[in-house]
Parts: structure tokens; sequence; C-alpha cells
């Protein structure tokens, strides 16, 4: 297999930026801001690392949505540097293309080895967008990788503020591509999150009913996500589900995998994810 080819198959355990309009059970309140910080940590998965935003399959952190500098995309550190320009240069992007919530921990420790002042933490695509519905991480596996990685936070950064975001609804990425021959073309070519779209077009009970059950599952992640937040108490927030119930278009994913957010994607979730954090 080439090297391209080697690269594209392990897409199908990348994450995906199109979630759904419905939301699931939130925490309520949000955490007050505080002083801007002047340092902070990006911990998740391609989507974080801004995989095909800027090039032919590579990640591209200038334009992440947490911890990128383009000034198009305006992400949660540009914000933060234009009232406390004491962040120049201490955005950390520690995220790994193809990481799960068991990644979480370690992704943790690099982040308080850092000592920055705050961090967001953007995952769980991979684990529900699989390569079949039986490989999806279970919710209490999943809480608990969370809860690990929060316990490594507290321990080491506890001042730090946490912003969890919520995990995107991939459901939407079989809504808004599944009349797409090209976006068919690529799930199929590169066998993308088959949990979800395996069959797109195809309108049987069967298939139907599996769509139904993956997309609970991140229903179940952000529920967890959001108890997770609640039981860590005034220094962390989540996003109330802002980003699992904006209604993405297929314009604003790559036209190379049909997958990633492009550019304008990782914009539209900075906005999202920055307007349902601390707000500083």
């Amino acid at each position: 297999m080439s090297t391209v080819r080697r690269v594209l198959a392990t897409l199908a355990a990348a994450a995906v930026l199109v979630p759904l309009g419905t939301t699931a059970a939130h925490a309520g309140t949000h955490a007050a801001p505080g002083p801007a910080p002047a340092s902070m940590a990006s911990l998740g998965d391609s989507i974080t690392r801004g995989f095909n935003a800027c090039g032919w399959f590579v990640d591209c952190t200038s334009r992440s949505f947490s911890t990128g500098d383009t000034s198009s995309v305006n992400s949660h550190y540009l914000r933060i540097r234009a009232v406390n320009p004491a962040i120049a240069g201490n955005n950390h992007n520690d995220a790994k293309t193809g990481a799960k919530s068991a990644d979480m921990p370690g992704q943790a420790a690099t982040a308080v080895g850092q000592g920055v002042g705050y961090v967001t933490m953007l995952i769980g695509a991979n684990d529900a967008c699989t390569s079949a519905e039986s490989t999806m991480t279970p919710a209490a596996t999943y809480r608990a990788n969370i809860d690990a990685a929060l316990g490594r936070i507290r321990a080491g950064l506890p001042d730090a503020r946490v912003l969890l975001v919520s995990v995107p609804d991939i459901h939407r990425l079989w809504s808004v591509g599944k009349d797409s021959g090209s976006a068919r073309t690529a799930w199929s070519l590169f066998s993308i999150c088959q949990s979800m779209l395996a069959n797109p077009t195809s309108t049987a009970q069967a298939d139907v009913d599996r769509r139904a059950r993956v997309r609970q599952r991140v229903v179940d992640y952000n529920t967890q996500l959001a108890q997770a937040c609640a039981a860590y108490g005034p220094n962390c927030d989540f996003d109330d589900n802002a980003v699992f119930g904006y209604p993405f278009t297929l314009g604003q994913l790559s036209s190379w995998d049909y997958f990633h957010p492009n550019s304008t994607g990782q914009q539209v979730l900075a906005d999202t994810s920055y307007a349902a954090g601390f707000g500083w």
C-alpha cells in the first residue's frame, strides 16, 4: 500500500465536525470566566489538529479552532490574545489525529507539563465513528477516560479553566452527504466511519436503526461530558451542546474526504464553541 493510501486508510478513525440540530442533556450553568489566561493547550483529535483544513491529508494546526493563529478562523487563542497579549506564543496543540477518549489522560499530562491556564477538550467522534457499530467505545468507558483526564488536570493545574466541547453529531454527516456522489465515493474508498456511513443510501430498517444507535451513543457521550464537568467544579465549563446542535453544511467540510471541517468549518467551530464557553 502506498504512503498516501496508508494515511487515507487511517481516516476511518478520524473525527468529523457535523452536528445535528437536536441537543442532549447539559450542565445548565456556566463557570465564571475569571481573568483571561496567559497560556492554553488544546486536547483532542484530528478536528483540533485542523486536519485537511489547509493541505492534502495533513494536520494544519494553524487553522485549529482552538489554538490556531490564522486570522480567518479566529480561534480561541486569537480571541484571548486580543484581550490578553501575554498569551502570545503560549498556545500548545496537544491533540493527535486519530485520538480517542483513551488518549485524553496522556494529553492532559502533557498540558500539565506545559503549565497552562486554559484547556480545551474536544474528543469522542472517533469513539463512535469506528469501522463497525460493535467497536464503538461504551459510554461508561468514555466517562472513565474523561474523568481520568480531568483528574490529571485538577491535580496538576488546579487553577486552570477547562472547556469541554460537545461531541459533534456524526449523523449530520450522513444527512448532509448521503445525496452527494463525491461524498459517498470518498466514504467508501477510504472506509470512513462505517459505523454510521456504511450503506449511506439505504433506507432498510436495519440501517436506519443502526444510524440511530450510533447517534444515541454520541448523545450518551455528551451527557457524560456534562456530568463530568459539573462534578469537576467551577473551573470547568461544558458548551451545553452548542457544537452538537450546530447545523453544519457539506460546504463546511473538506472536499478531499467529505469528513473533516475545512477552514470555514474550523471558523464556525471557533465561533460556536467560544461563544458557549468562558467568553473572555
